[in-house]
């Protein structure tokens, strides 16, 4: 069985790095997890930020970077990468008013040349989706399956969030298995079976689990990365559950 390490991203301990990044870097190294992707730095200069994660044996498995920065100083984007060790980039959100037809053709051109840098310095683009990319275009193909057909497959990858997928009426696997050599970051997270369908921790909601982790195997995938948007518990204590499930999945 291939062995994919597991990641933690840290928007889901947004509230309690803003009091204390590095200290909760810390507890998620006690947790378990082998890395983080980051949604920012806190205020910590990228070279201290590698030698504290050197420190507690994590790996910066990604960062989000705002579309935005991506546009107007991709090379910063990428020098932070490489002193933070880590291969991977991923264009996180758009706003709603980044959400037109024109847009998104905007956006695929953009993705090409940031993707191309990226490639250039030994890092890979990544693009990640919420519900919204599933609307179709006027071309009749959803926007996400858009985004990657139009892309140039060495430049941009896709960093699937199954929670949005499965919002969205969608079976991640098939897209993981559509996608298998361009999916080398997944978002694991769960759903409650309830008309909420609120964000749950992993094995507690009614997300296909299954089906994506078994995929694992087979696919491109180097890391699993857990998320939960919202937390009704601690989220200290929901991302413990959430790597508990998988790690007894492991076991199995």
């Amino acid at each position: 069985m291939k062995r994919i390490p597991i990641a933690l991203q840290m928007y889901t301990l947004r509230n309690e790095s803003a009091e204390d990044f590095t200290g909760t870097l810390k507890k998620v190294a006690e947790l378990g997890y082998e890395g983080v992707e980051l949604a920012g730095y806190g205020d910590v200069k990228p070279v201290e930020l590698r030698r504290v994660l050197d420190d507690l044996g994590l790996k910066a498995a990604s960062s989000h970077i705002p579309l935005s920065e991506l546009r107007n100083d991709s090379a910063k984007v990428i020098d932070v990468q490489k002193e933070l060790g880590s291969k991977y980039v991923v264009c996180p959100y758009l706003e709603p008013e980044e959400r037109t037809e024109s847009d998104y053709f905007n956006l695929i051109d953009d993705l090409n040349e940031i993707g191309e840098k990226c490639a250039v310095e030994g890092l890979t683009l990544c693009y990640h989706n919420h519900d919204f990319e599933l609307t179709a275009l006027i071309n009749g193909r959803p926007v996400l399956e858009t985004i990657l057909q139009e892309t140039n497959p060495e430049w941009v990858k896709a960093e699937f969030d199954i929670y949005w997928l499965t919002f969205a009426g969608e079976r991640p696997a098939e897209w993981l298995e559509r996608y298998k050599d361009r999916s080398p970051l997944v978002h694991l997270k769960d759903m409650t079976t309830d008309g909420e369908r609120f964000f749950a921790e992993l094995g507690s909601g009614g997300v296909d689990l299954d089906s994506v982790l078994a995929f694992g195997d087979a696919g491109s995938v180097d890391w699993w990365i857990v998320e939960q948007d919202e937390c009704r518990d601690s989220p200290i204590r929901s991302v413990q559950r959430s790597l508990e499930y998988l790690k007894k999945k492991k076991n199995q």
